[in-house]
């Protein structure tokens, strides 16, 4: 058996040294600042990968010392540096890009200027080249406005000479750069992006005959990775917030890709200080329910009893609060709000039968808990929560959000689930957050070649589109006529940025790393390496592997007890033959041939 660790530094291709601290100096003093606290993430210093555009000659010039490794140290002078010139009305703008999207900010290195004082830049980031290039405007929520919503983007700031300045804290890959006082010239030796980030190993692992699947695979995994800051938020740039609903498919990923790792329980601890019973988590209902399921499925991969009675408390509440509102015929009143998704919104009888799927699918993983637990009595209230709402089964309303929901909460046959709806128009109508849950409701179906093609089709065309972390959503129809994030959108063709999005997020103010839509990274390593968890803390896996039309696949799954790894591999005659290492403590169900 072998251990597969991969860095997230050399994910990013670079080569660059890490520093970290783990306390303050000796000559702070023990005690000395009370409230002082060492960062959990780390920083590292990324040059931009290449110039996207620059207004002119004369404006911009020696440009390409940008995209050199720096030595992050001041000098006097202009030698080695990138001159930018603003004459009467002409301003002189750059934009760079850094390769790939990241969470962090800017860190210029200035050479002299023309000035004495500090001369007046404009700093717009942006998860796109069209997001770079457009106007904010914090009262618009339309297509075609930016906005500083959650993290400032749209900077106007004073810059010294001959010296070092960081600006910004959001998420982004393009940095504009406008040298907005007239008639002046500096000089700028770097421009060095700063990524902030949990320096933690990829434990898990995914490779196959198909690199589009690689690729989406690892585009998954590093969505969550970015959104891993000191708490696990749902965007980087919006939304960068503990959003209880959208964290379920950010823990699966992590669970398949990270293993155990605080950011989930130190979140799951700040949602409950947060939001403390009677209210909803969020002020949502449904992320209540989400928060039930985000616990069982969290013990189930760690086994963590000692986190789990710690919640015990919130949980036990949590359900009489559920079983107050659900009333013997199966009508419930838990909220006057009903939301799956923002796409699935319009359809509000297909919204409906889908969350009291939801509430089917919680009270029978709260039964779950509450046998660990040893209470019988609230465990009895669950299941009592699911026959009365049984009792009221709705109509999925072609909604292919609700008729996943109701498959997965065992009162719709998944086969016609999938036959009357999910299966329809294949990857239309599939959403970033719930497509996860389409997924799963193809494999319950035995759909699993289906749902892999979905997954090339889908999350694949966010990658033909310059993606390189998931979007907060995406449609197939958006890619028509419409020029890739990372260039300049030509006259006649769409923005896929800035000319689409809807509900809260129209325009540019359209999340393009959302941890919620990393669903296939737990999905393919569940379905196509075929780890199942069996018993709680993984003592027990089951693998069961679904190739499809692919020759191999191989991987490694993070346990308590340390790595698993698989090896699936077809011959000629399409028969697969596997190769598993575990750790002594885990049990392996091998595959039924």
């Amino acid at each position: 058996m072998y251990k597969f660790k991969l860095p997230f530094i050399i994910f990013l291709l670079l080569n660059i040294s890490l520093l970290s601290y783990s306390q303050l100096p000796p000559a702070f003093g023990s005690g000395y600042y009370s409230t002082a606290q060492t960062d959990a993430l780390t920083r590292v210093f990324i040059s931009p990968q290449r110039i996207v555009w620059k207004s002119s000659e004369a404006a911009v010039s020696n440009e390409a010392v940008l995209l050199l490794k720096g030595k992050n140290q001041a000098e006097l002078g202009t030698k080695n540096a990138c001159i930018m010139h603003s004459q009467g009305n002409d301003t002189a703008s750059i934009l760079l890009d850094y390769g790939k999207e990241i969470h962090g900010g800017l860190e210029l290195n200035m050479g002299s200027s023309s000035r004495n004082e500090p001369s007046l830049v404009r700093i717009r980031f942006g998860e796109s080249v069209g997001e770079c290039n457009s106007t904010t405007d914090n009262s618009k929520w339309q297509v075609g406005f930016s906005t500083d919503d959650h993290a400032k983007r749209d900077i106007i700031i004073e810059i010294p000479r001959d010296g070092m300045i960081e600006i910004g804290n959001t998420g982004f890959r393009f940095v504009r750069i406008d040298l907005l006082r007239k008639d002046t010239k500096i000089s700028i030796r770097e421009a060095r992006a700063i990524l902030r980030y949990r320096d933690i190993p990829y434990l898990g692992s995914f490779r196959c005959s198909d690199e589009r699947l690689n690729q989406i695979w690892m585009t998954g995994a590093y969505t969550v990775h970015l959104n891993m800051q000191e708490y696990l938020w749902d965007g980087i740039k919006r939304d960068r917030l503990v959003w209880l609903g959208d964290m379920h498919p950010e823990v699966a990923t992590i669970m398949s890709v990270f293993g155990n790792n605080d950011v989930v329980t130190r979140s799951l601890d700040l949602a409950c200080e947060q939001y403390p019973l009677p209210a909803w988590m969020n002020s949502m209902s449904a992320y209540s329910l989400w928060y039930i399921i985000i616990h069982h499925d969290w013990y189930m991969h760690n086994g963590d009893l000692t986190f789990l009675n710690k919640h015990k408390k919130y949980l036990l509440g949590l359900i009489d609060l559920i079983s107050s509102k659900i009333a013997n015929d199966g009508t419930e009143n838990l909220s006057s709000q009903r939301f799956l998704d923002w796409p699935s919104s319009p359809n509000k009888e297909g919204v409906e039968a889908g969350y009291r799927a939801l509430i089917v699918w919680a009270m029978r993983d709260a039964e779950k808990l509450c046998n660990i637990l040893g209470d019988t009595q609230h465990a009895q209230t669950a299941q009592s929560c699911i026959k009365r709402m049984n009792a009221k089964i709705k109509d999925h309303n072609s909604l292919k959000q609700g008729a996943s929901l109701m498959a997965l909460a065992g009162i719709l046959d998944p086969v016609k689930a999938c036959d009357d709806v999910v299966s329809v128009g294949g990857a239309k109508g599939f959403s970033t957050f719930y497509g996860y849950y389409m997924l799963q409701a193809l494999a319950l179906a035995g759909r699993y070649d289906e749902a892999t093609d979905v997954i090339r089709r889908f999350w694949g065309g966010m990658l033909d589109m310059g993606a390189t972390t998931f979007w907060e959503d995406f449609d197939l129809d958006w890619t028509v006529n419409a020029a890739r994030l990372d260039e300049i959108t030509p006259p006649g063709k769409k923005d896929i940025h800035g000319d689409f999005g809807a509900y809260c997020y129209p325009g540019y103010r359209h999340s393009f790393c959302h941890g919620w839509a990393s669903g296939p990274t737990a999905w393919m390593t569940e379905h196509i390496l075929g780890i199942k968890v069996v018993d709680a803390g993984c003592k027990t896996i089951q693998i069961d592997p679904h190739l499809g039309d692919l020759d191999m696949a191989e991987g490694t799954f993070p346990t308590p007890y340390g790595i698993v790894t698989v090896k699936h591999v077809k011959d000629a005659n399409g028969r697969v033959s596997t190769s598993v290492g575990a750790p002594k403590e885990i049990n392996i169900i091998p595959p039924q041939l």
